[in-house]
Order: C-alpha cells, then sequence, then structure tokens
C-alpha cells in the first residue's frame, strides 16, 4: 500500500511536472508566433512557427490524461485542457493569419507584375504608332518616287526625240551644205 501511494505521488508530481512543462513550451511558442507577427518576420516563417505552435498545442491536449481517481485533479486537467484548447484555436488563428499575409503579398506582387506590364504594353502602343506614322512617310516617299520616275521617263523620251531628230536635221544641213558645195565647185571648175 505504500509503495502504491509512492507511486501514486510520484505519478501525480510527474503530470504535475509535463503539465508544467507543457503550459511553460506553449506559452513560449505562443510569444514567439506574436514576437514574429508584430517583427513583421518573413511570411513563411510565421507560418512555420504558428504550425509548430499549433502541432504541439494538439499533441498536447492528445497527451492530457484525465483518468485520475481524484476529482480535483480532473477538474485541474479539465481546465487545463480547455486552455490548451483555447492556446490551440489562438495558434491557428496566428496560423491563419500568416497564411492570409503570405497570400496578401503574393496578390500585392501579381498586382505590382500586371501594372508593370500594362506599363510595357502603352510603351509598345506608343512604338506601334509611331512605326505607322514612319510607314506612312515611306509610302509617300515611294509614290513620290514613282511620279519622280515616270516624269523622268516622259522627259527622257522628249530630249531623245529631240536629240534625234537633231541629229536628222544635222544630217540634212550637211547633205545640203554639201550640195551647195559640190555645186560651187563645179561652178567654179566650169
Amino acid at each position: 500500500m505504500v509503495s502504491s501511494c509512492i507511486r501514486h505521488c510520484r505519478s501525480h508530481k510527474t503530470r504535475l511536472h509535463i503539465g508544467q512543462l507543457v503550459k511553460d513550451t506553449s506559452a513560449k511558442l505562443k510569444q514567439a508566433s506574436e514576437t514574429d507577427y508584430d517583427n513583421n518576420v518573413n511570411a513563411s516563417k510565421k507560418i512555420a512557427d504558428a504550425k509548430l505552435a499549433k502541432d504541439f498545442q494538439a499533441l498536447s491536449a492528445n497527451e492530457v490524461d484525465v483518468s485520475s481517481d481524484k476529482t480535483q485533479e480532473q477538474q485541474a486537467l479539465l481546465v487545463e485542457a480547455r486552455r490548451q484548447d483555447v492556446l490551440l484555436l489562438d495558434n491557428e488563428i496566428s496560423f491563419n493569419e500568416a497564411v492570409i499575409e503570405e497570400r496578401e503579398q503574393g496578390i500585392q506582387e501579381i498586382q505590382q507584375q500586371i501594372g508593370e506590364v500594362n506599363e510595357i504594353f502603352k510603351d509598345l502602343a506608343v512604338l506601334v504608332h509611331d512605326q505607322g506614322a514612319m510607314i506612312d512617310d515611306i509610302g509617300s516617299n515611294v509614290e513620290n518616287a514613282h511620279a519622280a520616275t515616270t516624269q523622268g521617263r516622259s522627259h527622257l523620251a522628249k530630249a531623245s526625240k529631240t536629240q534625234r531628230s537633231n541629229s536628222s536635221l544635222t544630217c540634212l544641213l550637211l547633205v545640203i551644205f554639201a550640195i551647195v558645195l559640190l555645186i560651187v565647185l563645179i561652178i567654179i571648175a566650169a
């Protein structure tokens, strides 16, 4: 009976010691999670810390032994279990807030990238408009060059006709001059 009583006392002390360790660890994990949230720590670290606290709370809540014979001890363990459930919910809330914050940062990055793409498209629209004006100028210059070439061709045809006419006239004048010279020589020789 004495050994049973000693075992029961040791068991009770061990449970109380474990309960205190769980309580202290839970408090420290919650404090670390809250410190992460307040100090603008990396979102993935916040999530990891909140998950660790949540997992610890779930594990320690499952480990609480409420099968003691004494009513006062059962009530204390029930109160501790409920407190741990509240801590578990707090840690879960912290975890969810960290996930929400990470998603919000992702959404902000996407919004920024969409803004940058919008600016690129605006710049591209300006370039296309400028290129369109240059193409219109090139088209106009091609039309002007075509008209000038056609006009030059007609001038060349006229010049060619005039040159042929001038060469025919020159040949005619030479023939007339030769005939006149021949008549003059015949008159002189006779």
